[in-house]
């Protein structure tokens, strides 16, 4: 599995999270909400430091991951993250 992270994105992370060069950003499976892949949970995103790290990108000196723990939720896919453009906001397809 990987993590494919459009220039948008990049740009949108920079913008909305503050994402500076060292930094990680968090991708995980949080309880509520639904997603193409399961119900009831849904993907969540966050600044923090990696604990035990299963999957990374790093685009720009920025480090973007997924924990050991929340591959579960992925069930083989790879995670693509865009941006809506009207709705300005991040937006992910699980691609097998």
């Amino acid at each position: 599995m990987k993590i494919v992270i459009s220039h948008e994105a990049m740009q949108w992370f920079k913008e909305e999270m503050e994402a500076k060069a060292g930094e990680y950003i968090r991708f995980y499976a949080r309880y509520g909400g639904s997603s193409q892949l399961h119900d009831g949970f849904s993907l969540g995103v966050t600044k923090e430091q990696p604990m035990e790290l299963s999957v990374e990108l790093v685009e720009e000196d920025i480090h973007f991951y997924i924990e050991d723990r929340d591959i579960w939720y992925f069930d083989g896919h790879d995670l693509h993250v865009t941006v809506d453009p009207k709705q300005k906001e991040l937006t992910y397809s699980y691609v097998k």
